[in-house]
């Protein structure tokens, strides 16, 4: 064990050396293991990416760390390969963390913690939209991987008791926003929005969008270490949110598909000017979520379903050509355009055209 001392950023900088190269495309299981501490949390895990100026590291129960390796102490590396923990080891963590306000169901996939005494609405559904979710890509030529960790939820009892959770983990999440997916914590945390025991229609549309996020970024549609961009994201999980996808096997109608509410939001954004270059906008940067934002997700979710209809092998390939990119590395805007382009072709005025052509063709 190397403990803290004037040596301790090159130590461990040597020592996280042993793992291999500083940049991992994918979860390596064959990698070892190294145990740390951070002020008072104790971490098993592996080392991603590392610097002088930063560590990233995969811990056993999914997080990602980001930090400075000044701050890590009493490290060492452990014997055997890494592994994610049980389920049985994550659920008994979940219960400590959590406190006996909650209890934690496990199903094959997920382990849900919801308020004590509720009865159990959540775990199957979760389950549900992950099988609906892998058979949606299975049909369509993609295969999805087996995610490495259990998947995680958290059901808050009410908003307060949300905010409060969100902002322990760092973020601050506007009074609207229902849940969210953290791709670093690995879990999705959301409130029971219900008025009645049979209103479910809120938590419904926040449980799919959300679910969608995790199971994609665990199963390899998506990767959690390479730049995403957030058209691609957040339009595959508003592609979720219609019935006919999420509930394709029983579904199969185009009209099913279709997210209605997304739908008129664009048709109101075509009818207020959308301008000729929209669509580079949206390929090269993320800088529309920030300041544009309703008409930036309405037209991700109309650019996804246009390619998910017209061009699935395409549109599968591009999503496995992101998932591959190198971790944590940033794409200049000519560079996520030409991602798009090499797969779809170049002549963007073309595929404007063709856009617009289908989202016209929509009833």
């Amino acid at each position: 064990m190397i403990r803290a001392g004037c040596g301790r950023l090159a130590a461990l900088c040597c020592l996280i050396s042993l793992f291999g190269p500083g940049n991992a495309v994918a979860i390596d299981a064959s990698r070892g293991l190294l145990e740390l501490r951070l002020g008072t949390t104790r971490i098993e895990g592996m080392p991603l990416a590392w610097s002088k100026q930063r560590v990233f590291l995969l811990a056993r129960d999914g997080r990602m760390w980001d930090f400075p390796p000044g701050e890590a102490e009493d490290f060492q590396k452990l014997p055997g390969r890494f592994s994610s923990y049980s389920a049985g080891v994550m659920r008994s963590q979940l219960q400590s963390e959590l406190g006996r306000e909650f209890e934690v169901t496990g199903t094959g996939r997920y382990l849900v913690a919801y308020p004590a005494g509720q009865k159990n609405l959540w775990a199957e559904r979760f389950e549900e939209l992950y099988r609906s979710f892998v058979h949606y890509f299975a049909v369509r030529g993609f295969r999805v991987k087996d995610p490495t960790f259990p998947l995680v939820a958290v059901v808050f009892p009410n908003h307060q008791a949300f905010r409060g959770y969100a902002a322990r983990e760092g973020r601050q999440v506007p009074a609207n926003v229902l849940g969210y997916y953290s791709p670093v914590s690995n879990r999705v945390a959301l409130y029971d929005t219900r008025k009645g025991d049979s209103d479910w229609h809120t938590n419904a549309e926040t449980i799919i969008h959300e679910a969608t996020h995790q199971t994609a970024f665990n199963t390899g549609i998506h990767s959690r270490f390479a730049e995403q961009p957030r058209w691609a994201v957040e339009g595959l999980a508003m592609l979720f949110e219609a019935q006919g996808v999420w509930n394709s096997r029983a579904q199969q109608n185009l009209e099913d598909r279709i997210n209605r509410s997304q739908l008129a939001s664009f048709r109101r954004f075509q009818s207020r000017g959308r301008k000729a270059d929209s669509l580079a906008q949206l390929l090269s940067s993320d800088r529309r979520f920030e300041h544009d934002t309703q008409n930036a997700y309405a037209e991700a979710w109309a650019l996804s379903f246009f390619l998910v209809e017209t061009e699935p092998r395409k549109y599968s390939r591009y999503l496995q050509h992101l998932a591959a990119l190198p971790d944590f590395a940033m794409r200049t805007p000519a560079e996520r355009l030409h991602d798009f382009t090499e797969v779809f072709g170049e002549n963007l005025p073309l595929l404007e055209a063709r856009f617009q052509e289908f989202v016209k063709e929509l009833k």
